[in-house]
């Protein structure tokens, strides 16, 4: 009996190419948030992102389309923030500040967002959002009034806003010297303060 060699098998995909996959996605967002966050968005070129990731800018392009596309994926900020229904009431500023220094210190995207916000007009649009959605909520939770409570947002994010700026923005030396014990004992009592005071 004669086997018929000219019919190959038809090729299957390689077990690990989702894998592959999600490697790459993940090494081209880690790139493009240390890149937004060093240069703006105005500055970063997929070219630049792509050399940064090791793969070749088509990759980038395939993936997310174009720049917009990828700096929507890149900073895709979740703010996470605490219940403040489950924390003790007079440390509630304390908790925030303490929340938002492991924010600021973990992936960059809030880094890289407030670089571009500052400059860009889709990121200050994209802050704008996460103030409405996610930051204003919480605060109406602890002072419900419906004039007071996005006024006294405004002034946290104002504190909040101001020491990533300082710290990992800019840079300061004297900001970025500060321990996180001590930006904690500062920032803390004026966010309490923002949060829970009497109307001046």
């Amino acid at each position: 009996m004669l086997v018929d060699v000219t019919r190959a098998k038809p090729p299957t995909a390689a077990p690990d190419a989702p894998r592959r996959s999600a490697t790459t996605r993940t090494a081209i967002l880690e790139a493009a948030r240390e890149r937004f966050a060093a240069d703006g968005y105005e500055r970063a070129t997929i070219r630049a992102i792509a050399r940064d990731a090791g793969i070749d800018p088509s990759m980038v392009m395939r993936y997310y389309g174009n720049k917009e596309g990828l700096f929507a994926a890149a900073v895709a900020v979740n703010l996470d923030l605490p219940d403040p229904g489950a924390l003790p009431h007079e440390r509630i500023g304390h908790t925030l500040v303490a929340h938002f220094l492991r924010i600021w210190e973990g992936d960059g995207e809030l880094t890289a967002l407030l670089r571009v916000g500052a400059t860009n007009e889709a990121g200050a649009q994209r802050m704008q959002r996460i103030f409405q959605e996610q930051l204003l909520p919480v605060v109406r939770q602890i002072h419900p009034d419906p004039e007071q409570a996005p006024v006294r947002a405004a002034l946290v994010a104002s504190q909040l806003l101001g020491l990533g700026l300082t710290r990992y923005v800019l840079r300061l030396p004297p900001a970025v010297a500060l321990d996180r014990e001590e930006i904690v004992a500062w920032l803390g009592p004026t966010l309490q303060r923002y949060l829970t005071a009497a109307h001046p």
